[in-house]
């Protein structure tokens, strides 16, 4: 094939899951930037985590609420658990690489808090048992997936919000975890300071 037409077909096959998504996906976006919301005013914070290009999407949403996202704001309170590199070897090296983010949910997590676990097939280890330990601080749980939401699907509770992609392709599922995670930061600025000056 082409190499353009390979491409074309990339844009193509991108632009169909995401239409096909917008339905499914709609409701649980709403339902996580309003948590969201409810978690800073009660100066809450968002700890997130993911591993590879999940672990970007965390410090890239981060980054978004911290500095600001499409209009002027104070910062909002996250965290991206994938950052500090003496925190994540040391956890690594003394205990295990699948304790890296749930050391730091329980050190930094408070009830009422919100964690952001990413995982594009739903069964990293180490953010599975981040979500065990934000169950343990009493903190709602947003999980971010895709496939059919894996091991992170089948252990949320009552209060926690599944927002799965309807896809198998890792890529796709990637491409629209990020239009996901600009849809909650537009939800948070939009119900927080109104609308874009």
């Amino acid at each position: 094939m082409d190499l353009t037409l390979r491409i074309y077909k990339h844009f193509d096959d991108s632009a169909q899951v995401k239409l096909q998504s917008k339905d499914v996906l709609a409701q649980p976006i709403a339902a996580s930037a309003q948590a969201m919301v409810s978690c800073l005013q009660k100066d809450g914070k968002i700890l997130c985590c993911g591993n590879g290009g999940s672990a970007a999407d965390a410090q890239h949403f981060a980054a978004e609420l911290i500095n600001r996202f499409e209009m002027e704001r104070p910062p909002l309170a996250a965290v991206a658990l994938t950052t500090d590199s003496s925190v994540l070897t040391s956890i690594a090296n003394d205990y295990d690489y699948n304790q890296i983010f749930s050391k730091q949910v329980l050190g930094l997590g408070r009830s009422g808090d919100v964690l952001l676990a990413i995982s594009t097939s739903g069964n990293s280890t180490n953010v599975v048992a981040a979500i065990g330990a934000a169950h343990e601080r009493n903190m709602c749980v947003i999980a971010l997936t895709g496939r059919d939401g894996g091991k992170m699907g089948a252990m949320l509770k009552a209060g926690d919000i599944h927002i799965c992609v309807p896809t198998q392709s890792t890529a796709r599922i990637q491409e629209v975890h990020l239009l996901v995670l600009h849809c909650i930061c537009d939800g948070i600025d939009h119900m927080l300071y109104g609308e874009k000056k």
